[in-house]
C-alpha cells in the first residue's frame, strides 16, 4: 500500500477575521492528538511579540521560525507531522510548490494569509495554494463601516482616509493603518 499523502488547509479572508487564531486552533489540537507541529511565519511580520511569535490581534500567540522564503520552509521542516505558515500572501510564489512536496510526504499543511490585497486583488501565493487546498476556510470580518458581518476586503488607511490605488501592496500594520470592511464599503481611490 502507497503511503498516505498530506492535506492542506487554506485559512484566508480579510484582516481582523482571525486567520492566525484558527491556524494556532488547529496547531494547538495537532499537539494534543501528540503529532510534531512546526510553525512558520513571513519574516516581515513583526508586529505584536515579535518576528518569532505568530499573534493574533487578541493577544493569544505561539513561538514559531521567522522565514522569508518558501525554500526556508522546505529546509526546515523536516521531521514535522503538521507545518502551520502564517502570513502566506508574503511569501513568494514557490510556497504552492513546497506544499506540494510536503503533502506527497504526508506532512499536514495548514496555510494562513490573506487572500486579496487592500485594492481587492489576488494575493501572492494564495490563488495557488486555495486551488490545490483540500479545504479553503473563508473568514469574514465586521465591517468597521457599516457593522455588517460581511467584512470580506481589507481597507488600507492612510491619516484615517482610504489608500489610493498606487501605494504600494506590502504594508505591514494593525489597526492604525488598516479596517476591515463588507465590499459595500471598501473604497480604493485612483
Amino acid at each position: 500500500m502507497a503511503a498516505r499523502k498530506g492535506t492542506l488547509t487554506v485559512i484566508c479572508g480579510p484582516m481582523f477575521s482571525n486567520k492566525s487564531g484558527e491556524l494556532l486552533r488547529l496547531a494547538t489540537v495537532h499537539r494534543i492528538a501528540g503529532r510534531a507541529v512546526t510553525l512558520f511565519k513571513h519574516s516581515l511580520d513583526d508586529r505584536y511579540q515579535g518576528v518569532d511569535t505568530i499573534s493574533t490581534h487578541g493577544g493569544v500567540s505561539m513561538d514559531a521560525e521567522p522565514v522569508a522564503t518558501s525554500s526556508e520552509v522546505s529546509l526546515l521542516a523536516g521531521g514535522a507531522d503538521v507545518i502551520a505558515i502564517d502570513e502566506a500572501q508574503f511569501f513568494d510564489e514557490g510556497l504552492a510548490e513546497v506544499a506540494a512536496q510536503l503533502l506527497d510526504g504526508g506532512t499536514t499543511v495548514f496555510v494562513a494569509g490573506l487572500d486579496r490585497n487592500f485594492k481587492g486583488e489576488p494575493f501572492g501565493p494564495m490563488p495557488a495554494l486555495m486551488a490545490m487546498a483540500d479545504e479553503v476556510m473563508k473568514l469574514k470580518a465586521v465591517c468597521m463601516r457599516c457593522r455588517s458581518l460581511n467584512g470580506t476586503m481589507t481597507q488600507r488607511l492612510i491619516d484615517g482616509r482610504p489608500a489610493s490605488r498606487n501605494s504600494p501592496i506590502i504594508q505591514v500594520g494593525a489597526a492604525e493603518a488598516y479596517e476591515a470592511r463588507c465590499r459595500d464599503c471598501h473604497d480604493v481611490p485612483d
